[in-house]
């Protein structure tokens, strides 16, 4: 069973400062699930890990690629979650070119974790990571999960089926 609201925890972000100059302008900031979702309506996907192959050749950027059309139908953000620190969110993005999607780092699995979406993908070396779903927030309340099937510990990959950007794109359009 999943929340009715998304958990309130305060994730570690690093953002462009400017005026610090040098090869690395940028600084940490702490952002809350109030700053990020309150009074906004955010598509919010969740991967398991940045690098990794279905994430990057279809999940990520089927997102990308429809992100205008998200925000034609009212979207204000559209975020892509994953249990990794923001120094790995952030080359990801880079690697792939993806500049219309924000990358959110849930680096301690906290926020994945109040979801309750954390499983273990230790057989894998990779510790605990994001079961792969999206969802519809407005104001902090979730309106509609697409979680994909089969949640456990250690599975051998999890597909992009129910989570991609057309069904929630498909479910904004009908809404």
């Amino acid at each position: 069973m999943h929340p009715s609201h998304v958990p309130e925890t305060v994730f570690h972000t690093r953002v462009r400062n400017d005026a610090l100059g040098g090869a690395n302008p940028f600084e940490w900031r702490d952002l809350s699930s109030g700053t990020i979702f309150a009074n906004r309506r955010i598509v919010l996907f969740a991967v398991p890990g940045a690098f990794t192959p279905a994430c990057s050749e279809t999940h990520l950027p089927g997102y990308e690629a429809l992100h205008g059309e998200f925000l034609s139908l009212g979207v204000d953000e559209v975020i892509c979650l994953a249990v990794n620190d923001a120094f790995v969110m952030f080359q990801w993005a880079r690697l792939l070119g993806a500049g219309k999607v924000s990358m959110l780092p849930d680096g301690n699995g906290d926020f994945t974790r109040g979801m309750g979406m954390l499983v273990a993908r230790t057989d894998q070396g990779m510790g605990s990571r994001s079961w792969r779903y999206s969802m519809v927030v407005e104001d902090r309340k979730i309106r509609k999960i697409f979680a994909e099937a089969g949640m456990r510990d250690n599975p051998p990959g999890v597909p992009v089926n129910v989570s991609g950007a057309p069904t929630i794109l498909d479910y904004l359009k009908s809404t």
